[in-house]
């Protein structure tokens, strides 16, 4: 593909169009692909699959239509096809349950931006051991044991910090954005 964006063919232009739209909902759709493969590095194995499936089906997307329908349909057949090759080490519920979900809500939030901000300035007035113990679950993708080794405490000690942790973030971030506009 030519570099300046002035030489790119309709086609051409079309694609960078339709990448450009998935790479503003790749937050929304890599939620959506974890909602259904709980497991983050499957998830975002998933998320390059789909993006690779929705470039090469670019042309088949009339810009203007719901994108977000669109993709999301995509994803959930590649996060289908994954859990079907049973490739995820993670519980999930069963694939006809997952199937019967997807009819549900084709858009995406779209406060989703704002709760990702708030939620970091949340994970800021955490306890230090607390917030260690997110950055290790979800950043570093650990378990419980493997938090605790790191750690240099008991399993049931990470899972009560990490449920305790979830409660006041779901509370900040739920009080920060009822709080009226400064």
């Amino acid at each position: 593909m030519p570099e300046d964006p002035d030489k790119l063919t309709p086609g051409e232009a079309h694609t960078a169009a339709v990448q450009g739209l998935f790479l503003k909902y790749q937050p929304a759709i890599r939620s959506y692909i974890l909602s259904i493969i709980p497991d983050f590095s499957l998830a975002d194995d998933v998320v390059q699959e789909t993006f690779i499936v929705v470039t090469r089906k670019a042309a088949a997307f009339e810009l203007g239509t719901s994108f977000t329908a669109w993709v999301k349909t995509i994803a959930r057949f590649k996060a289908l096809e994954t859990l079907r090759a049973g490739k995820s080490r993670c519980e999930s519920l069963s694939v006809e349950v997952l199937e019967a979900l997807g009819t549900e809500q084709a858009e995406f939030r779209t406060d989703s931006d704002e709760r990702l901000a708030l939620l970091s300035a949340c994970i800021e007035e955490l306890a230090p051991q607390a917030r260690r113990s997110i950055e290790f679950r979800y950043r570093g993708d650990h378990l419980p044991p493997q938090i605790a080794g790191m750690m240099g405490c008991t399993v049931q000690s990470v899972n009560v910090t990490l449920s305790r942790a979830r409660a006041f973030l779901r509370e900040c971030v739920l009080r920060k954005m009822s709080a009226p506009a400064s």
